[in-house]
């Protein structure tokens, strides 16, 4: 049997790449078809790129049977070995404790080598493990690295270790197990950015075109068309209400006068009390049939003056930012009165002003 010291061999044979250019896709491939379904909104895809590694890892399995079952029916070869140091590593909360061992193995027919491992023993055995002492262990004979210090050796071995005295092997050197060299890492790296790469570009288009639709145009963000709004009414016997959709405001020219005339279309021209507007909220109360109570037409408001006032109101010192606004027209005190109220982050100012739009009072922020 040959024992390998030094620097662990690498393993750039051409099995060994290709693996890792096989992973290295799958990889790649799992993760861009699962990120690209989500923007795209593809389940199918979304799935394929969680099933890939599960159907490539059962394959990896699957393919090793017959590797894994010709190393068990190698019979494992029996040595002994001295303990040149061992610590504690993990487990303490359990029964069993990870112990790190560093051994001189010294089969019979072969020079002694040094080995490291870790292995779990029980707490109640650890004090039979000590440095200098001698222990029998078992290792496959292709694979003098995996080392098992045998717990309960056969009575013959166990003879052999109480008159056993073994010699530390020369040097610091260890036996490991062969380690992948850098092309394997390259080769399964490169192999993952051309896979996501090549699923990017597979489905461009259709990551183009979500981007396209999610971005609004210019022209529709500055003036939206009627096509391209939306908007939620609801009118009942004492109110009405009106809810814009997203990049839209009743400061919009035009849209106020035609939310107010929606809430009124294909009935009788009612009275209101109150009207109430904000950004994208429009709330009418109107009268009571047979009400006293001092009530106004919708239609005879000023709306081309509205923007101008929250303007105003918006631009008065002392209020600070972020802002919101809020409109009220009403004729409680028998003439009709348009407040303009805006809340920041400094405090609160109104602004009052006449049945046709003219500024009477200005209340500076509180």
């Amino acid at each position: 049997m040959t024992i390998t010291t030094g620097a662990p061999p690498l393993r750039n044979t051409p099995v060994a790449l290709a693996l890792g250019f096989l992973t290295g896709g799958v990889i790649g491939v799992s993760l861009a078809a699962f990120v690209v379904g989500c923007v795209i909104e593809s389940v199918p895809l979304c799935v394929a790129g969680v099933g890939l590694p599960v159907v490539y890892g059962l394959l990896f399995f699957l393919a090793g049977v017959p590797r894994r079952a010709r190393e068990a029916a190698v019979a494992p070869r029996t040595a002994l070995a001295v303990v040149e140091s061992l610590e504690a590593v993990g487990g303490e909360a359990t029964s069993d404790v990870a112990v790190r061992f560093d051994l001189t193995v010294a089969p019979d027919d072969v020079p002694a080598y040094r080995v490291a491992f870790t292995q779990d023993i029980n707490l109640a055995d650890l004090p039979d493990y000590r440095p200098g002492g001698v222990v029998v262990v078992q290792y496959p004979p292709d694979r003098p690295w995996r080392v098992r210090i045998v717990k309960r050796p056969t009575p013959e071995w166990e003879e052999r270790v109480a008159g056993a005295r073994l010699d530390s092997a020369p040097g610091p050197v260890l036996v490991s197990e062969p380690s992948d060299g850098c092309a394997v890492g390259f080769v399964t790296l490169l192999a993952l950015l051309l896979a996501a790469a090549g699923v990017v570009l597979l489905f461009r288009a259709d990551l183009f075109d979500e981007g396209a639709s999610g971005r609004p145009s210019a022209s529709s963000s500055s003036s939206p068309s009627s096509s391209s709004s939306s908007s939620t009414t609801v009118v009942s016997s004492a109110s009405g209400t009106v809810t814009l959709g997203p990049n839209q405001s009743f400061l919009d020219k035009g849209e106020l006068r035609k939310a107010v005339g929606s809430l009124t279309k294909g009935t009788d021209a009612r009275a209101a009390l109150t009207v109430v507007v904000q950004d994208r909220l429009l709330s009418v109360v109107y009268a009571p049939t047979g009400s006293q109570a001092p009530t106004f037409d919708p239609d005879s408001l000023p709306y081309d003056r509205f923007p101008a006032l929250v303007e105003e109101a918006r631009s008065g010192r002392g209020v600070g930012s972020p802002q919101t606004w809020q409109l009220t027209v009403e004729r409680l005190t028998g003439s009709l009165t348009i407040r303009v109220g805006v809340t920041g982050a400094e405090g609160a100012a109104l602004l009052e002003a006449d049945g046709q739009g003219k500024v009477v009072r200005r209340t500076p922020a509180h």
